[in-house]
């Protein structure tokens, strides 16, 4: 829930940690007739939503161990690229819970060896990198000195006996890649550019280059494939974004260290066939291969757009080309306008494209990709001062009660930077579907910013009365802030009205009724499942005539079903008492909600794991919800 996630990120602004900062050379993108102030705030509202997900006590992003390297690494970037310094300590607390030994299934599918590493190499490199991001936001020399540790570890893995050179992409030996050896470029190349009178490591991001860009694996189009043959040809494999961006940004930073001007050449080369018509990008927007209709990325592939767009944010900061300035531009533009829901979630297609067998996957990674190009179009330096709104809640439903007016509380988050001590008047204009009244149309707050490290907050609680009879379906209540004739943010709430609930999990259509994701994860249409101590709530605001509910979950595997009509008191209805990892037990189970009807009328269901330790946690399908 988003005042879960504003609770966070009040505990985190409280603390302000003064760090020193170089900033990037140049901007990224033209930062508009405000100055790129709107830029930053959107860059804001997503990096919050992204924090959401956070999960503190293990320290990293349910259940994505390289994943979660580059969601940290992506915050890492909005906080040097906006100054908001709120999420410091989250990056610290993973580098002191995370980099001791694990067994596998604990933080990973493999085990991990302490220090970041384990038998996936490429994932040791992600973490180095996302060190690096520390030291810069801090220079605090032990995350210097842990992507040393994790260099020297991956150094063991690059053996010219085989295809010449390169890094193997695992422990087993078996792959030579683009990804395993454009991060290990990337990464050695950033040790030298941050260790005086270095000499090892240049020499190491000069030697990982040369056998790269002659390995076969850029194409005579100029775009980057899979990997190796065992017989040291391309494979031709599919060209992932992300692929094409470390080449990228692997060639810039090794051009900062020794200012070769061939480096540019070939980077520009690179750039340029991502953008050809038969490059990465019809149209003009960014797409995977999978984020074709017919295709669904998986967990890895959903983030990889977001490293293209990380190297090529540094590719329009370096080359001050205008070309890539607009690339830059049209991405985030297209994002936001196309890719976003009323609770600021960002989708896995920056089209917006989806289908009923396809849908646009919405999770913390596709958050992490497309905030990488929302950071990418915040100008450098950042405008001094921005303002952002978001409601909550974004998504309620409503379940009215027959013949009878309905009032929803709707409350407009507001944050804002600008020099310590400033006023900055803000001015909050509402409104709604014909014949719904919002109240206050119009509030006026005073915030005093105190700079950009900590984003000061304010709030305005509007009261939505819904006319009794208003059809089933969505309806928008919109906000917008403004101070002065720069600063203007709008922020909406989908209110979804409802007499039953009957939806697929994994679809847009479950999302307004999921309460609480808690660490759950969903793979697609009709999946949404929860390992370990991870669950998912459901809630059913029942309307006040109601007498009696109930829920039907067609759920499978190991499962614990609950029920509560606070979402704090839970009562266990069901439970699987046998390991089930296939769906053999898949069914229709139905639950009376009946004696958990309190004075709100709602009822919650919450659904987790039996056998916490095996990794095979309820999974639910389909689900319908009924009252009298």
């Amino acid at each position: 829930m988003r005042s879960a996630r504003m609770l966070q990120v009040l505990i985190a602004g409280a603390v302000l940690v003064a760090a020193a900062l170089t900033p990037p050379p140049s901007a990224g993108a033209d930062p508009g007739p405000d100055g790129g102030s709107t830029a930053v705030a959107k860059a804001r509202v997503a990096a919050d939503e992204l924090m959401g997900s956070y999960e503190p006590v293990k320290a990293w992003f349910p259940s994505s161990w390289w994943n979660s390297a580059v969601a940290l690494q992506t915050i890492g970037d909005y906080m040097e690229r906006t100054g908001d310094r709120r999420y410091l300590p989250q990056l610290d607390n993973t580098f002191e819970k995370d980099k001791g030994v694990f067994p596998a299934g604990y933080l990973s599918g493999d085990p991990l060896l302490g220090n970041f590493t384990s038998r996936a190499i490429d994932d040791s490199e992600w973490w180095g990198l996302t060190w690096i991001q520390a030291y810069d936001l801090t220079k605090n020399r032990k995350y210097l000195d842990m992507a040393v540790t994790i260099a020297e570890y991956v150094e063991g893995y690059w053996d010219p006996s085989s295809c010449g050179g390169g890094v193997w992409w695992n422990g087993e030996r078996t792959y030579k890649n683009a990804v395993t050896n454009g991060l290990w470029i990337r990464l050695t190349a950033e040790l030298h550019n941050r260790l005086p009178r270095d000499k090892h490591w240049l020499g190491r991001a000069q030697e990982g280059w040369s056998w790269f860009t002659a390995s076969g694996m850029i194409n005579s189009a100029g775009l980057v494939n899979d990997g190796l043959t065992s017989d040291c040809k391309s494979n031709g494999d599919t060209v992932w974004t992300y692929n094409q961006g470390l080449a990228i940004g692997a060639g810039l930073e090794l051009w900062r260290a020794t200012r070769d001007p061939k480096l540019l050449t070939t980077v520009r080369r690179l750039a340029d066939a991502a953008m050809a018509p038969t490059g990465l990008a019809p149209g003009g927007i960014l797409t995977e291969y999978c984020d074709a209709p017919d295709r669904t990325c998986d967990d890895n592939g959903k983030q990889f757009k977001g490293i293209f767009q990380r190297y090529w944010m540094d590719l329009a900061d370096t080359t001050h080309n205008h070309r890539y300035a607009d690339f830059v531009t049209r991405q985030a533009a297209t994002i936001w306008d196309n890719d976003r829901d009323a609770s600021d979630r960002l989708g896995e297609r920056w089209s917006g494209l989806t289908n009923a067998d396809h849908p646009n996957a919405y999770d913390w990674r596709t958050q992490a990709s497309a905030l990488s190009a929302l950071i990418a179009a915040v100008p450098s330096p950042p405008p001094v001062r921005s303002l952002s709104a978001t409601t909550d809640p974004a998504l309620p439903v409503i379940m009215p009660a027959t013949g009878s007016t309905t009032h929803v509380k709707v409350r407009v988050g507001l944050q804002a930077t600008g020099p310590a001590g400033e006023r900055l008047p803000v001015a909050v204009r509402s409104s709604g579907p014909a014949g719904w009244t919002i109240t206050p149309a119009r509030s006026n707050v005073t915030l005093r910013p105190r700079g950009s490290a900590v984003p000061v907050q304010a709030s305005v609680e509007l009261d939505v009365t819904i006319p009794a009879g208003t059809p089933d379906g969505r309806y928008s209540v919109t906000a917008t802030a403004t101070s002065g004739s720069r600063l203007s943010f709008s922020t909406r709430s989908d209110i979804v009205i409802a007499h039953t609930a009957d939806f697929d999990t994994g679809t847009a259509a479950e999302t307004p009724w999921l309460w609480d994701a808690d660490g759950s994860q969903s793979n697609g249409v009709q999946n949404r499942f929860a390992d370990g101590h991870s669950y998912f709530i459901y809630r059913f605001p029942f309307p006040s005539d109601a007498t009696t509910a109930s829920a039907t979950l067609t759920i499978d595997n190991e499962f614990v079903v609950q029920a509560s009509g606070d979402g704090q008191t839970w009562t266990t209805v069901a439970t699987e008492t046998q390991p089930f990892h296939d769906g053999e037990n898949k069914a229709a189970r139905t639950f009376d909600l009946t004696p958990y009807l309190g004075p709100g009328k709602a009822g919650y269901v919450r659904v987790a794991d039996s056998f916490p330790d095996d990794g095979w946690g309820g999974r639910v399908y389909h689900v319908t919800s009924t009252y009298n």
